[in-house]
């Protein structure tokens, strides 16, 4: 059997789907059950924030899918319920090595801390989701989509398929210590998104670069200081590479990952 935390997320609901396609148990751990899994998922209660509360959900398990940032006291509970394997989501700034960074931080510490307990794990660094676009949404439905970084290219990926190398990642000893950067197949700046967007929906949109000041009152608004901070000196300051193009999905998957163009004309409908 093997649980999933966050699996009504962007990520965790695709690798909840993942592994009953390949007819693997699968416990969803949720905070309320009530209000819904993944058909064909166990929906079992659990607090990420307060670990005491995991352990009757992770009973029997084989493995775990978790997500970076929480106490390492999870991986205490994992290892008394007798789980073997951890895949951790983290991201790509944890190869910066960078504590001053709070983003960079918390998945740092995750990982070290995973790496520190005596459970087998599997890292995996996805670069910037595809579903950040819809973020954009209002903005395009107006036709004009303003946006910092304009020079700074991504390769922006799919969350089906971070999930996708998870899933396999989960289900065999085979990438157990391995750390997986995980990539779309191409670097595309926000214009070049904002195009592709536009010819998935049949209409033009422009693109406009957003200036620093204006994204910072932005961004402020919406979360802490430390982390506007961090994604400033990402991406601003160059302290992120996401522009390299990374063969791990095919790799580990053995079907290259999605396109952004493909991916943009599966969700048209969630932009108009």
């Amino acid at each position: 059997m093997i649980v999933v935390a966050g699996a009504t997320g962007n990520v965790g609901r695709e690798v909840v789907r993942h592994l009953l396609e390949a007819d693997e148990a699968v416990t969803a751990l949720v905070r309320d059950p009530a209000k819904g899994v993944p058909a064909g998922a166990k929906a079992v209660a659990g607090d990420l924030t307060d670990p005491a509360t995991l352990g009757p959900g992770l009973t029997g398990a084989d493995a775990l899918f978790l997500l970076s940032g929480y106490s390492p006291d999870i991986f205490t509970e994992a290892e008394k319920a007798g789980v073997r394997r951890v895949v951790l989501l983290s991201g790509g700034s944890a190869e910066t090595g960078d504590r001053t960074n709070a983003v960079a931080r918390y998945m740092i510490d995750t990982e070290d801390a995973l790496r520190a307990s005596g459970l087998a794990w599997t890292m995996v660094r996805p670069r910037m989701f595809m579903t950040n676009a819809f973020q954009w949404t209002e903005q395009i439905k107006r036709g004009v989509v303003r946006a910092p970084w304009a020079d700074v290219p991504s390769a922006v990926i799919d969350p089906a398929d971070i999930a996708a190398v998870a899933a396999k990642a989960l289900v065999s000893a085979e990438h157990e210590g391995r750390e997986y950067a995980v990539t779309g197949p191409e670097a595309l700046r926000p214009g070049d998104r904002v195009r592709i967007l536009g010819e998935a929906l049949g209409r033009e949109l422009r693109y406009e670069a957003q200036p620093d000041d204006e994204a910072r009152a932005d961004m402020l608004a919406q979360m802490p200081a430390e982390y506007v901070d961090a994604f400033f000196g990402f991406y601003s300051d160059g302290k992120l590479d996401e522009a390299t193009v990374f063969p791990t999905v095919e790799q580990v998957t053995g079907r290259p990952p999605r396109t952004f163009a493909d991916w943009a004309a599966a969700n048209v409908a969630r932009f108009k």
